[in-house]
């Protein structure tokens, strides 16, 4: 279902009626906090990792930096503190203070706390990553760093205002697929990129979801365990509703990121940082399905154009998403399992039922096929992949996965390999194409001046809607 477009104008005055000033504010600067570079923790310490979300994703990273015995976990912090969801990792670190709202336990633990992790809704990336920077915190945030691309701007200026560590949680960045990556651009195997497919067509949880919905769902009792108030953080108020909760949130324009924030850093991560992306001069939304105000199009095709860099010529990405809206694979990509756990592709010539996630990138001379996360290229055809085995280049192993690299670089042995420098423009690219889906129009954005220069409601929701009252200070000098 297309949305109707008096609807969709109407939506869109009413976003822009609660959007901030046009103009890039100053990042917050707290009294408490100074601005000279963050130390460094002692290269034989451990860091004092304080933890903000602890169930779901937050508890599977939780575990993995535990793993790395590289920190000390030192706080707990969750709006559901005390949840089913929560309970696991409150018994693993029974005896370590715990807090509903971040800014709380910085008022009380700032002095024992290294670096935090941040595993919540993409709505509230950007308050604690700015709260934890300003008070001289390391920072490791789930991908996408934010839901508004002036959050990432102001995201990525505090970064080196504070000198501080800061690494986005694609991990696929430390793994296989990044030294491979690097090694093959380096090596000129990977040239003159001129298009790349990417795709996530696996079921989301809004896809059951009613495409004629006309408001917001209705208000229940917010759980006995909940600070919903923090949980909404700098997003317009809304009453609790479980579909909000517990990766709904996903789905819904006002908290997450869809698809394409959800999947895109784990797919075009490589592309972008080593083919030097930066943001595109288009975005255009060829295919929405089931569009509405509310939540994300159940399927989506959005195609990126990008300019010549350098000596690179310019460069089409185009995204699918969605469980009917299925890419075709070009003539001799082979056939692979679906397998849940390595993400890659199966087809042929046609379009094929299904896809893993993943992307095709075309070269001039070369076709390769890769999957999602980690996992590695392969050249197609196989008879071509044989006649270049012999001049491909050894690829190094990865000293360190994504969560000791965090560590490591807080102890100043590493360099973090997917900080808010280079994670940002990619999260960027993520919140334009947001904006081409919420809008069911094509944008033109200036790369130097980083606005959209055809569509003017667009570009005000590049700032996003006002903060909340009590929350603007995230956003003032």
């Amino acid at each position: 279902m297309k949305m109707n477009d008096n609807s969709r104008r109407l939506f869109l005055k009413q976003a822009v009626a609660l959007s901030a000033a046009t103009a890039v504010p100053a990042f917050w600067t707290p009294a408490q906090a100074g601005a000279s570079a963050a130390p460094r923790v002692s290269a034989n310490d451990k860091v004092n990792l304080a933890l903000i979300g602890i169930g779901n994703r937050g508890n599977e990273i939780t575990k993995e930096f535990v793993q790395t015995g590289l920190c000390n976990i030192v706080a707990l912090c969750d709006v559901d503190m005390g949840a089913s969801h929560t309970q696991e990792v409150i018994d693993m670190f029974s005896d370590v203070p715990r807090f509903r709202d971040f800014r709380v336990m910085f008022d009380k633990m700032a002095g024992k706390i290294d670096a935090v992790t941040v595993a919540v809704p993409d709505h509230s990336h950007f308050p604690i990553s700015m709260e934890a920077m300003a008070h001289g915190k390391h920072v490791y945030v789930e991908k996408p760093m934010a839901r508004t691309f002036n959050e990432i701007e102001l995201m990525m200026k505090a970064e080196k205002k504070y000198g501080v560590v800061t690494q986005m949680g694609n991990q696929g960045h430390s793994e296989a697929n990044y030294f491979q990556f690097k090694s093959w651009k380096e090596a000129g195997i990977i040239k003159d990129v001129r298009a790349v497919t990417g795709h996530m067509n696996n079921s989301r949880r809004w896809h059951p979801f009613d495409p004629r919905l006309t408001a917001y769902p209705k208000a229940e009792p917010v759980p006995a365990n909940m600070d919903w108030d923090t949980w909404l953080g700098v997003t317009h108020f809304h009453e609790y509703n479980h579909d909000y909760h517990l990766g709904q949130w996903r789905c819904w324009y006002d908290f997450g990121m869809g698809v394409l924030g959800d999947w895109g850093a784990h797919i075009l991560d490589t592309i972008h940082e080593f083919l030097e992306l930066g943001l595109p001069t288009e975005i255009n939304p060829l295919y929405l399905k089931d569009h509405n105000p509310f939540f994300y199009p159940k399927s989506s095709t959005l195609l990126f154009k990008f300019p010549a860099r350098g000596d690179m010529p310019a460069l089409d990405i185009t995204w699918y998403d969605g469980l009917d809206n299925i890419p075709s694979v070009p003539a001799g990509y082979g056939t692979s399992e679906i397998d849940p756990n390595i993400p890659t592709v199966a087809g042929g010539k046609i379009q094929p039922a299904k896809l893993n996630p993943g992307k095709e990138i075309y070269t001039d001379t070369l076709t390769f096929k890769g999957g999602s996360h980690g996992s590695a290229l392969s050249i197609i055809p196989e008879d071509k992949a044989k006649e270049m085995a012999s001049r491909l280049p050894e690829v190094p192993n990865s000293p360190s996965n994504h969560f000791a690299n965090f560590l490591l670089s807080c102890t100043g042995k590493e360099k973090p390999r997917s900080p808010f420098s280079v994670a940002g423009p990619l999260s960027q690219v993520f919140c334009l194409g947001v904006l081409s889906q919420w809008t069911g129009q094509k944008l033109l954005f200036d790369r130097e001046t980083k606005q959209i220069t055809n569509h003017p409601i667009a570009n005000q929701l590049l700032y996003g809607a006002a903060p909340r009252q009590g929350w603007e200070e995230y956003y003032k000098v």
